[in-house]
Order: structure tokens, then C-alpha cells, then sequence
């Protein structure tokens, strides 16, 4: 089995533009994009020539687009669900034009103060029209743990995962640190349904923090992951506010911000932290 691990990023925290986020990746050494924001909008709004432009570029430059960090699943239980699977239909035809093959989804903000059970059904069926819709596409269909959606601790990760064909997981330990779940109780449960991992750490008040600097047992849970085969992994920072993550926390949410002075110095930092933690761990 090759020693060799393939780090991909959200590198909208470093630019805005495809170019600079090219030369972030770049300049990080790191193998290619999770795509979620390009010149400040949504991934989702791009247009075929645009994400056909983007493929182009990535690949010229030696570069993949790996995964869509889509926001599908992001909306409340309570909201319509036809529209959004729409969206969800029209992520696979971008995951196409963009030569990805994952793309990330979740599973629908629970009302604040409710208990997540009352909506379990609702919650399954969705994610199950969702599996059907894509499972000839070729594509993996990840479920990210975020806070406030049914999924957002392990139990229910597990629940979903193990209740909806077609559906794996992408492992992020500083939502779980955020939502008060054990990362090392969540990773024994989960680490059979992992594809991928989100690598993004945080402290014991929920601050996002450096990987492999808070509570999340980063080190710990790669080795483990890299142990059981596993090789790609997406770098998050979240250490300091770049355009559009207000659009992507809820009201009340905090990441890692005003620690570094530019958002490059914060990309670039938390690549050069995870790289540490992957050769402490003998990989490459």
C-alpha cells in the first residue's frame, strides 16, 4: 500500500479567485480542491462554461478538483424538500463538468430546541431519494457532521449511515468537538463508513483552532485513518474570516477567527501544520 497521502483544501480561505487559489495549493504543495466558493459565490451557482473553465485550469496546473464541498442538505427539515433536490441533481451534473468524485452533503438543520428524533423519518427519506438520485453516477456521496443538523453527533451519524444505502461519511473532528461529542468515541463508531476526513481541530470553547492543537485527537484519528487504508484528506483552517463564511455558519457559530493577519498566512499555516502531523505519522 503506498505511503502516500493526497491533500486537498477548501482553498477559498486562502482566495477568492480560481487563480489564487490555484497558487495557494500550489505554493502548499498540496494535490488539488474541495470546491465550495469561486469569486465569492457558491459553487452551486456556477454556470457549465464557468466550471468547465475551472476544470481546465485546475488540470493545467497539475491540480484536481477532488470533491464538491456543496451546501446540499443545509436548509431546514421544515423547508421544501423538491427544490433542493433539484439542487441536489444539479450538483452531480457540476460534479461531471468538474471532473470531481465526491461530493459532500448533509442532513437538514433541526429546528433549535427540538428533539432531532421527531424528524428522523422526514431526515432518512430525503437522504435515501438523494442516495437513489446519484447512484449511478459514479459519485460518493459524503455526509458531513455539522452542527445542528440530525447527524451533528455520532449516534445519529451512525443511525444515518447505517440506515441509507449509498450514503458514507466525511469525518470532521472540530464539529464534533463544537457539538460536544468525544472525537475518539465518534471515530471508533464511525471509522468502517469514513471515505474521507475534514481536517479542521478545535479548542475545548469551540474556537477553531491549528490541526492537531485542540480537542479533536487529529493526530490520533489520522493515524488510524491512514492505518486502515485511507488517503485523502481535505484541509478546512477556518482560522480567519474569509468571504462568504458568514453564509456558511448559523447565527452564533464561531471559527477560528482574527488569529493570523491575512487569510494566505492562515492557509498557509494550517497546510504546513497538517503536512507535520501526516510525516510525524511516517506518510508523505
Amino acid at each position: 500500500m503506498t505511503d502516500k497521502v493526497s491533500i486537498y483544501a477548501f482553498a477559498d480561505e486562502a482566495a477568492n479567485d480560481v487563480a489564487g487559489q490555484i497558487a495557494a495549493m500550489r505554493k502548499n504543495g498540496l494535490q488539488g480542491l474541495e470546491i465550495r466558493g469561486v469569486d465569492g459565490k457558491n459553487v452551486m451557482s456556477l454556470s457549465d462554461e464557468k466550471a468547465k473553465e475551472i476544470r481546465r485550469s485546475m488540470e493545467e496546473s497539475g491540480l484536481r478538483v477532488w470533491s464538491i464541498g456543496s451546501p446540499i442538505g443545509k436548509i431546514k427539515i421544515t423547508d421544501p424538500f423538491a427544490p433542493h433536490l433539484d439542487s441536489f441533481r444539479r450538483s452531480l451534473e457540476l460534479a461531471d463538468l468538474l471532473g470531481a468524485s465526491v461530493i459532500r452533503l448533509f442532513s437538514f438543520y433541526i429546528p433549535a430546541g427540538e428533539d432531532p428524533a421527531v424528524y428522523r423519518d422526514e431526515v432518512m427519506e430525503r437522504m435515501v431519494k438523494m442516495a437513489e438520485a446519484g447512484k449511478d453516477s459514479g459519485i460518493v456521496l459524503c455526509h458531513e457532521n455539522e452542527k445542528g443538523i440530525y447527524g451533528d453527533n455520532a449516534d445519529r451519524c451512525f443511525d444515518l449511515l447505517t440506515s441509507v444505502p449509498g450514503i458514507k461519511a466525511v469525518f470532521d473532528p472540530a464539529n464534533f468537538v463544537q457539538c460536544g461529542e468525544d472525537t475518539l468515541r465518534a471515530w471508533a463508531m464511525l471509522a468502517p463508513y469514513v471515505y474521507y476526513m475534514h481536517v479542521k481541530d478545535a479548542d475545548k470553547n469551540g474556537m477553531v483552532v491549528l490541526p492537531g492543537t485542540g480537542e479533536g485527537n487529529v493526530p490520533a484519528i489520522l493515524s488510524s485513518y491512514l492505518k486502515k487504508g485511507g488517503r485523502a484528506m481535505t484541509l478546512e483552517p477556518h482560522l480567519t474570516v474569509f468571504t462568504g463564511l458568514n453564509a456558511l455558519e448559523r447565527e452564533g457559530d464561531r471559527s477560528g477567527i482574527g488569529v493570523f493577519s491575512s487569510r494566505e498566512e492562515a492557509f498557509d499555516t494550517a497546510a504546513t501544520e497538517l503536512k507535520k502531523i501526516v510525516a510525524s505519522l511516517g506518510y508523505r
